[in-house]
């Protein structure tokens, strides 16, 4: 095997095993999407999978067994098939393909003819999303007949609210990440390398150990149950990786440029505003995909400093909450969990080309 032929068979595999992991976590956000769109009914009783064409017992007409004068006590013969009653609820596939199937008790049953055909059950709506988003109640016909109103939920303020946590959890870092980074990696000043070293030390200190300690010093300024809190607290768990991933990213950024610049009269800041900024942009947009998807789908640290008042609700406890009250309406909560992923895609999808280069920098040095 010559050189071409092993790099080729090795380029198939990464390739293979990266279009198998690609398809194994789109199939159930497919089936999510999917399921959003279906009924209370066919959602509890099918797979999201048959929206697609597919072969399945279909009834073209009911045999009424007393008119046809039929005793379920004994053998019965129709459709010129011989069987008991027994045999009649399992189903007789009849020599043509059809099936006969006895539905219902032997005092008020009734016969199904079904065949088994190609079907394609397009029954979508955008009613679970109406009562999802809007809050809008929503009428649901049972099979026997009876109508049960359910109420909405009113997703839109949960978005808000996380829209609220988020935006400023995951810019006010970003900001003074890299400040700090520009400092460390440029700015030579008495204990940088004890305070570069406890900052990286901070990334091994799970955030739960500080959960208490900082709801005690938020009660005693009054500060729980407010954006500003999660803001902070947000801002304070961030903190060390953002600088250590700007760091490693400005730190690498060539000598010559900043020289220029100061040589030309120019200060820190206006180094750090008009070159380290402009230059930074993929670290700062990889840590942005971080910071934002982290906080997005925080569930622990809402729940701790925003309690539970239904106003301040953030997505994640909105869903936890729609698990709790409607646990078996999973046309609800399939719409629900697809809303809450929309944007965290989006905004992965937009920054995705800077994903990548912003994590390799400063991983080689030239």
């Amino acid at each position: 095997m010559n050189a071409r032929t092993k790099k080729t068979l090795s380029k198939f595999l990464v390739n293979g095993t990266l279009a198998i992991l690609v398809i194994l976590w789109l199939i159930p956000t497919f089936g999510v999407f999917v399921s959003s769109f279906r009924d209370r009914f066919d959602i509890q009783t099918t797979g999201w999978w048959k929206v697609f064409p597919h072969k399945e017992y279909v009834v073209t007409r009911t045999i009424d067994p007393r008119e046809a004068g039929l005793d379920p006590a004994q053998p019965m013969t129709i459709e010129g098939i011989t069987a008991t009653f027994e045999e009649m609820r399992q189903g007789i596939t009849a020599p043509d393909g059809t099936r006969l199937i006895w539905i219902g008790n032997k005092r008020i049953g009734r016969i199904e003819v079904q065949e088994y055909t190609w079907v394609l059950k397009t029954n979508l709506t955008l009613d679970n999303y109406e009562q999802v988003l809007l809050g809008k109640s929503f009428e649901y016909k049972r099979p026997d007949g009876t109508v049960e109103i359910i109420p909405g939920d009113n997703f839109s303020g949960a978005l808000f609210n996380s829209l609220a946590v988020t935006i400023p959890s995951t810019v006010i870092p970003i900001l003074i990440a890299a400040f700090a980074a520009y400092g460390f990696a440029w700015i030579d000043f008495p204990g940088r390398r004890l305070m570069f070293i406890i900052v990286v030390a901070l990334l091994v200190v799970p955030l739960q150990v500080a959960l208490v300690p900082i709801l005690r010093d938020y009660a005693k300024i009054q500060l729980n149950g407010t954006f500003l809190a999660i803001w902070l607290a947000h801002t304070g768990f961030g903190l060390p990786l953002a600088i250590y991933l700007l760091f490693n990213y400005i730190s690498s950024l060539p000598r010559e440029i900043l020289e220029s610049a100061f040589i030309d009269g120019a200060s820190h800041f206006t180094v750090f505003l008009r070159l380290i900024l402009p230059l930074s942009v993929p670290a700062l947009a990889s840590f942005a995909i971080f910071q934002f998807l982290w906080v997005w789908n925080d569930y622990l640290v809402a729940l701790i400093f925003m309690g539970g008042n239904p106003d301040f609700q953030v997505v994640t406890m909105r869903l936890a909450n729609m698990v709790g009250d409607r646990g078996q309406d999973w046309h609800l909560l399939t719409a629900g969990a697809f809303v809450s992923m929309m944007l965290p895609l989006v905004v992965f999808f937009s920054l995705q080309r800077y994903f990548v280069r912003g994590l390799m920098a400063g991983s080689v040095k030239g």
